[in-house]
């Protein structure tokens, strides 16, 4: 098993709207999300000698089901499933790609979703699962899933700071339990994750325009087990910007979000690009 240095929600995904349930009915949602990594950071965050250039793509598919009934004090309860593909590199400056796969990747389930809309604050609870679907072998370097179970819980939260709904500020928290690796018998240390998001309607668009700052944040909670020689773990810190648009007629929702990260403690740093199509039948 390759050293740990990131949990395995994809960070900045959930960044803007995280408390907004879709309407009642199917949405699909497509969302391409790149992570680039050149530098590389011990446990007090000193940058480690330059050993090349890691990057990560995946092509996430989520298929959400809302009903029209509302359940448990006027919540909307909802269904998901999200089909990843994914790509990853690691390259070493002297030895070149040591590593790297591409395939189907480890598939997301929410079962258990609920939501609330109330005038000026929209708020998600949530219960999923990541199943180790992607390609795994212990000591393999083309490896695409993580080779173990994740369970997690979640909620996000959009809270409209003004009467006109024009300005947002959306949070979103999710904790993975991660289980023994497949083959290893290893155990990755828990995560904690949150995305968050400060976005403002242009004057005149009536919320169908909106722009903003976007941030992700992740943190190891627990050791890895069997306990390494040493004690480190891993945190991650990004800030960037990020553009939504909606185009009611076609029911379709757009984003863009850049993300720089800073101060990272034992993993790579690097940033992120991602953008998303959502369309609403």
């Amino acid at each position: 098993m390759r050293a740990q240095n990131r949990g395995v929600y994809p960070l900045g995904m959930s960044a803007t709207s995280s408390g907004i349930t879709p309407e009642p009915g199917f949405t699909y949602a497509n969302q391409f999300l790149y992570y680039s990594r050149d530098q590389s950071k011990d446990e007090n965050g000193n940058t480690r000698p330059v050993i090349g250039q890691q990057y990560v793509a995946m092509d996430m598919n989520s298929f959400t089901w809302v009903s029209e009934r509302k359940v448990f004090w006027g919540a909307h309860y909802s269904a998901i499933a999200t089909l990843p593909f994914a790509k990853n590199d690691l390259t070493e400056d002297v030895g070149g790609t040591i590593s790297g796969g591409a395939g189907f990747a480890d598939s997301y389930y929410v079962p258990l979703s609920l939501g609330w809309n109330r005038e000026r604050v929209d708020i998600r609870v949530m219960y999923g699962f990541l199943a180790p679907t992607g390609r795994f072998a212990a000591g393999a370097n083309d490896n695409v899933g993580s080779g173990y179970w994740t369970q997690t819980v979640s909620s996000g939260q959009t809270f409209f700071l003004t009467e006109n709904r024009h300005l947002a500020f959306s949070a979103f928290q999710m904790y993975e339990f991660h289980a023994k690796q497949t083959d290893t018998g290893s155990r990755s240390g828990d995560t904690f994750d949150l995305d968050y998001s400060l976005m403002v309607s242009l004057p005149g668009m009536n919320r169908r325009l909106q722009f903003g700052l976007v941030g992700y944040e992740q943190r190891q909670t627990t050791t890895k087990a069997p306990a390494t020689t040493t004690n480190e773990r891993y945190a991650i810190n990004a800030v960037g910007l990020g553009v939504t648009g909606t185009l009611p007629k076609q029911k379709v929702n757009l984003g863009f979000k850049y993300f720089k990260e800073f101060a990272n403690r034992a993993s790579f740093q690097g940033y992120s690009l991602q953008v998303i199509a959502a369309v609403h039948f």
